[in-house]
C-alpha cells in the first residue's frame, strides 16, 4: 500500500507552527469567537452516553489551527490545544503513538522506542520519536500520559478523540507489531469511553477490520480516495467515516465512489487557516 501522506499537525515542526501562528494573528478569519466558551450540552446527551459522529455531512479538518467553520460544517476536528466549535460535533486530535519534537524531553527515556544500539527510533518525516508500547507495563505507562490529554479533551467539551499514528509500527524497523498497536489503542478506547468520548481510528486501513474488538467507533481517513481505501473504512465502520483528501484527484475519486455516503473534505497539506496563501477547503 502506498504511504499515506500525513499533514502538518499543530505542534510540528516548531518553526512551521510559529509561522502558522503569525498567519493566524494577522487574519480576522482565524479568530473563533466560540473558542473561549465550552459548548452547551448537546440535545439528548446523558452523563453516560457516547455520541457518534453524524453520517454523511459537512466536515472540516482544522488540526493546523482553529477558525470559524463554514455554514455547511457539522463535524470539525481540531488539535487538543484548541477549543471545540460551539454547536458542532467536535473531534479532538491527539498524537498518541509518537512524541512531537518539542515534547520528547517530557517523556521518560525508557518510553522512547530504541533500537539494538540504544538509539531512539524516529519518524524522520516529522522528527518524532516513536513511543515504546512493546510490553503491557509500557503500554500502561504511555497510556497514562495520553489519557491525561484525553481527559483535557473531555473537559473542554469535545465529543470524540482522534489518536494519531496508529500506524507507527510500520515505521518502527519491525520493533513494534500490529498487535502492540491494537493492544495500546484498546486501552485508549476504554478510557475515552469512560470519559464519554467516541474514539476514531486514524488511517491504518489494514487494521480497519479489527475495530470492533479494539473499541474504535469511527474512522478518520486521509487520502483514502487517492489510494482506493475508502471502502475498507466504510465497511468496517458502517459509513461512519470522515475523509480528508489533499489533491483534486483524491477528492474526485472519493466523491465519485462515496460522495453520497461519507463525510468528505479536501484540505491543503498544511491544513492552513483562512488568509494563508496555502489555504484550501473544498467539498465538491
Amino acid at each position: 500500500m502506498p504511504p499515506v501522506k500525513r499533514v502538518l499537525r499543530a505542534g510540528v515542526p516548531v518553526t512551521a507552527l510559529a509561522g502558522l501562528l503569525l498567519t493566524l494573528a494577522g487574519c480576522d478569519a482565524g479568530t473563533d469567537t466560540s473558542a473561549s466558551a465550552k459548548p452547551a450540552p448537546r440535545p439528548g446527551r446523558t452523563a453516560t452516553s457516547v455520541e457518534l459522529p453524524p453520517l454523511h455531512t459537512g466536515f472540516d479538518y482544522q488540526i493546523g489551527g482553529a477558525y470559524p467553520p463554514a455554514a455547511d460544517v457539522r463535524i470539525v476536528s481540531r488539535d487538543r490545544s484548541s477549543s471545540p466549535a460551539r454547536g458542532l460535533y467536535n473531534i479532538c486530535y491527539v498524537n498518541a503513538f509518537q512524541a512531537q519534537p518539542e515534547e520528547r524531553g517530557q517523556w521518560p527515556a525508557d518510553l522512547l522506542l530504541r533500537d539494538a544500539d540504544g538509539k531512539v527510533v524516529v519518524d524522520r518525516d516529522w522528527n518524532e520519536a516513536l513511543l515504546d508500547i512493546r510490553t503491557p507495563d509500557k503500554r500502561r505507562r504511555v497510556a497514562a500520559r495520553v489519557e491525561k490529554w484525553i481527559d483535557d479533551c473531555a473537559d473542554k467539551g469535545f465529543d470524540a478523540v482522534e489518536p494519531d499514528n496508529y500506524d507507527s509500527y510500520t515505521r518502527s524497523r519491525k520493533l513494534l507489531s500490529s498487535e502492540d498497536a491494537t493492544a495500546f489503542i484498546t486501552l485508549l478506547s476504554r478510557h475515552a469511553h469512560a470519559r464519554h468520548l467516541a474514539i476514531g481510528q486514524k488511517n491504518t486501513a489494514e487494521l480497519a477490520g479489527v475495530g470492533s474488538r479494539t473499541g474504535l467507533d469511527f474512522a478518520v481517513a486521509e487520502e483514502c480516495g487517492e489510494y482506493d481505501e475508502c471502502g475498507e473504512y466504510a465497511k468496517a465502520f458502517h459509513d461512519r467515516v470522515v475523509v480528508v483528501e489533499y489533491t483534486d484527484s483524491g477528492l474526485r475519486k472519493a466523491r465519485s465512489a462515496f460522495g453520497d455516503r461519507l463525510s468528505i473534505v479536501r484540505r491543503d497539506v498544511k491544513v492552513s487557516t483562512p488568509g494563508s496563501a496555502d489555504y484550501v477547503r473544498e467539498t465538491r
